[in-house]
């Protein structure tokens, strides 16, 4: 505790990375401020329709990646998801798309074309969700607009505020990310679904004290007994790592001598962190916009698709995430180049050919690596669904693993990270290591 204590003091010193957390605390506090201000010509007292809706179902993990601005009516209402379903796409474009693929090559400014796409197909995304948002609000909740507003006339400059607040919150991400510490999309996510623990966890403990789900002290114990070996599993799960060590011959230029030296190539358990996550959690969402208003809603499979607790649902979601962590794990991590780079540096997989065997070695490892960390991610996510089993609160089971738990540790970590090479490369002690770790580090 005591190094803690003066590792955070050691963040105070650094004047770079002091501006950071402050600049990261500003642009997250007005997120949570505009997530409170309520639409023009809506009363927050005529809600209360809309919000028991957000109480269970889908709804209710739309709410909360929103920070709960979905069930204010608030003009952040629809969140990042657009941005995020928009980025899916533009990634499978990427693959798939020659266009695209030779656009990904061109190096920033490729990405900058990229980025530009991305935005429009966020902004077209947001127009159809929008009016899809207001209708559901009309219907949930009519009363909530101001006498003398006609709905037709509210509905096309309440479009263009949502789609705005959308943006903004996309411009505060990035800003976040540039000056500021940690990925701001993820970050301003996270902080939605901390916005909701409080309130869960309220509900959980009142619920086990009463008779909507009994069990008193014991139940609850057993259940943050769960909760803890579930939040391990997790972060050791996130944090794992499979070390390739690579040798570099020896070169003599000229009276020097260079290379010859073993280092190693870090391959993470689960290298392609929260995201696959939450492009898989945007694709569920999906069925939830076409089906809210659709004549067929009261199919069996077209419900199922729209209850996060149910088996098809759970299905998909786990299937989604193991496709989407492989297919994000071969775009970030190109074997074919890490061999070439190797190659051209003088450096070998010690028993193994340089070339094609080095990057067919490096693609099994990856493969190997990837298949079970998939599963066990896949099964953290459904956890939510066992957890109702044992009679947990829907809100508080969220916590129990699920998008929730893997998207808080992944960004809790990642930007603890960040903290720490900024406090490592002023030879200070970090949040994560000890002084000896430091040492070591800085020694090479």
């Amino acid at each position: 505790m005591k190094k803690f204590i003066e590792a955070l003091k050691n963040c105070w010193k650094v004047e770079d990375l002091r501006q950071r957390i402050l600049i990261t605390i500003l642009f997250v506090a007005i997120y949570r401020f505009g997530s409170f201000v309520v639409l023009p010509g809506i009363d927050p007292g005529g809600l209360a329709q809309l919000q028991s809706q957000t109480e269970g179902g889908l709804m209710s993990l739309l709410d909360m990646f929103s920070g709960g601005a979905f069930s204010n009516a608030s003009i952040f209402a629809l969140g990042i998801m657009p941005y995020i379903s928009a980025s899916i796409v533009m990634q499978l474009l990427a693959v798939a798309v020659p266009y695209f693929q030779k656009m990904q090559r061109e190096g920033e400014s490729g990405r900058k074309k990229i980025s530009w796409y991305t935005r429009v197909l966020t902004v077209a995304i947001l127009l159809f969700q929008a009016p899809s948002y207001l209708l559901n609000l009309k219907t949930q909740s009519a009363g909530a607009l101001a006498q003398g507003i006609d709905w037709t006339v509210f509905m096309f400059p309440a479009t263009i505020i949502l789609a705005a607040g959308s943006m903004f919150i996309l411009w505060l991400g990035e800003r976040i990310t540039d000056k500021g510490i940690g990925n701001g999309i993820s970050l301003i996510i996270m902080i939605g679904i901390i916005a909701r623990l409080p309130q869960a966890f309220v509900q959980e403990v009142t619920s086990r004290f009463t008779a909507i789900s009994g069990g008193g002290l014991v139940m609850f114990i057993i259940e943050i007994l769960i909760l803890f070996a579930v939040v391990c599993a997790a972060i050791l799960l996130v944090q794992g790592v499979r070390k390739i060590p690579v040798q570099y011959a020896k070169r003599v230029i000229g009276n020097k001598q260079y290379g010859g030296a073993r280092q190693y190539i870090p391959l993470k358990l689960f290298a392609a962190n929260v995201m696959p996550i939450i492009f898989a959690q945007a694709l569920m969402f999906l069925p939830l916009a076409v089906v809210q208003y659709s004549a067929d809603s009261t199919n069996w499979f077209v419900r199922s698709l729209i209850d996060h607790t149910s088996l098809p649902y759970n299905i998909i979601f786990a299937a989604l995430i193991i496709a989407f962590t492989f297919f994000y794990t071969a775009i970030t991590l190109n074997p074919t180049q890490m061999a070439e780079d190797m190659k051209r540096n003088n450096g070998f997989i010690p028993g193994v050919k340089p070339g094609k065997d080095t990057a067919d070695f490096i693609d099994t490892v990856m493969t190997r690596l990837t298949l079970p960390g998939s599963l066990f991610i896949a099964l953290i996510a459904v956890m939510p669904a066992l957890a109702g089993l044992l009679n947990v609160q829907q809100a508080f089971a969220q916590f129990f693993g699920g998008t929730s738990l893997l998207i808080l540790i992944g960004v809790v970590i990642d930007t603890l990270q960040q903290i720490e090479s900024h406090l490592m490369m002023r030879h200070y002690d970090g949040l994560l290591n000890s002084g000896r770790t430091r040492a070591s580090v800085n020694a090479y």
